[in-house]
């Protein structure tokens, strides 16, 4: 796979590879870009923004929908790729490219929704002789920073609203994963003119930098981890941001929960993707006095999960991205389990495979639920009162999304005004989402909000025009 820089595919000599979590095969190669690949990419982005801000949004709609109907021809190639380099279940990927469709569907809708409001001059002193309205213009170059974990829609999230907005990218996806991300980027650029989305591979430390820093980038939306996040917000300048940084998401369930639709949506919420979800199941906070029916249940499903080749559809999980990740999952599970926490299943590691994992009697300053665990883990905090699981809900740097299981509305709303969290879910686990609403968290969690609509105004300007 080649880079894509003002409308060409370019390659280099020094590659990267990108390695299979399954089997440790090569997939692919990727170029090592460098600082003067990114200069060109933002270079090209810069030119073509002019042309860009003139195209009428009728145009770039319909050009979003050739773009939707490209990736779905090519949806089954594009779920296997994302599977081969994540180690995703095929039906995960399958998942994430009907999301991604949609996604884009939802931005070529949006593309046409840009207003302004006229503005009621007359309310001030010296407004009676004039009339006043606003319109949104592009703000220019936006940097699109993307993680491993869903390399497509997590990129048009990014890219479609930009777009649509009629700005101009430049897109780095992960290193770990990067090929289905830089086939869509292909696919995108054969509608749009020539340098509107360009696709850079590097390391960070090189073309990362060069563009947090570039006074021609207008915006940067990144998804990633929190240090990463920090350090782009202390480099970006007067840089509009966009920083989704993670979670350690509760799920609370209380004595009057439906025990059995808490245990489905809990292990749903924890497993998906080998738990490597911002928005997964992180903790579960349970009370007392129906926790061990809760934890029962959870174990036998839990035991019940297949693992195996992600890319037969009767596997339930795959590996986690790569061995290291797996071992750092693995360290927290054994420091919880020396102090003090059960293991109740799972607890083993095979390569970069991690078995999906029960622990109880776990305390809320464990390492494994201090910090977010990026793996397929279920942490059991047990709760006496209602007030001490909100309590406990808060006792994280993070807020994401919050899941809380009630039958008692009065409940589901002191859950809602409590718990410190961008998005609260009743009797809904915390990993749903649909791409059409807002999305990010509180906290350390980061900042802006993603979800179509959203995304989209945050990359305009407001432009006042006054007339007497």
């Amino acid at each position: 796979m080649k880079m894509l820089i003002n409308g060409e595919l370019k390659d280099k000599n020094a590659k990267i590879k990108v390695i299979n979590p399954f089997n440790n095969e090569v997939v692919d190669k990727v170029p090592l870009g460098d600082v003067e690949d990114v200069t060109e990419a933002i270079s090209a982005a810069n030119q073509a923004r002019k042309i860009m801000s003139k195209m009428s949004s009728r145009k770039l709609s319909r050009i979003l929908i050739d773009v939707q109907e490209e990736l779905k021809e090519n949806s089954e190639e594009m779920a296997r790729l994302i599977t081969l380099e994540t180690g995703k279940t095929i039906r995960d990927s399958r998942v994430e490219m009907q999301r991604s469709l949609e996604t884009l569907q939802l931005s070529a809708e949006e593309c046409k929704r840009v207003y302004g409001e006229t503005i009621p001059m007359d309310a001030a002193i010296t407004g009676k002789s004039v009339f006043g309205f606003t319109v949104k213009i592009p703000l220019g170059v936006v940097a699109a920073i993307t993680p491993f974990n869903y390399p497509v829609n997590l990129a048009i999230h990014k890219l479609a609203p930009a777009l649509a907005a009629k700005n101009t990218v430049v897109f780095k996806p992960s290193l770990t994963a990067p090929l289905a991300a830089m086939k869509l980027a292909q696919i995108m650029a054969h509608h749009l003119p020539r340098g509107a989305v360009n696709c850079v591979t590097g390391l960070s430390s090189d073309i990362g930098d060069k563009l947090v820093t570039s006074p021609v980038i207008s915006k940067i939306s990144f998804t990633g981890s929190v240090p990463t996040g920090l350090s782009i917000a202390e480099k970006a300048g007067l840089k509009r941001l966009t920083l989704e940084l993670g979670g350690n998401d509760p799920l609370v369930v209380l004595d009057d929960a439906d025990i059995d639709a808490a245990v489905t949506a809990a292990a749903a919420g924890s497993y998906l993707n080998a738990g490597q979800v911002c928005i997964a199941v992180k903790r579960i906070i349970v009370q007392e006095n129906v926790a061990d029916d809760f934890v029962a249940e959870l174990v036998r499903l839990t035991k019940k999960i297949k693992l195996g080749d992600p890319l037969d559809p009767e596997t339930n999980m795959g590996p986690l991205i790569d061995e290291q990740a797996a071992i750092i999952v693995q360290n927290k599970v054994e420091d919880a389990i020396k102090e003090g926490a059960q293991l109740l299943c799972g607890g083993a590691r095979n390569k970069a495979f991690y078995q999906p994992t029960v622990l109880d009697e776990v305390q809320p300053d464990m390492e494994v639920v201090r910090d977010e665990t990026f793996g397929p883990v279920s942490p059991i905090i047990r709760v006496r009162t209602e007030k001490e699981a909100y309590k406990m809900a808060n006792y994280t740097k993070y807020g994401l999304q919050a899941g809380v299981f009630t039958q008692d509305i009065n409940r589901a709303k002191r859950a809602v005004k409590n718990i410190e969290a961008g998005s609260v879910l009743v009797n809904k686990q915390p990993t749903f989402r649909t791409d059409n609403m807002p999305f990010g968290g509180f906290k350390m969690s980061g900042v802006g909000k993603e979800g179509v609509k959203y995304a989209l105004e945050d990359m305009t300007r407001t432009k006042m025009v006054i007339i007497g």
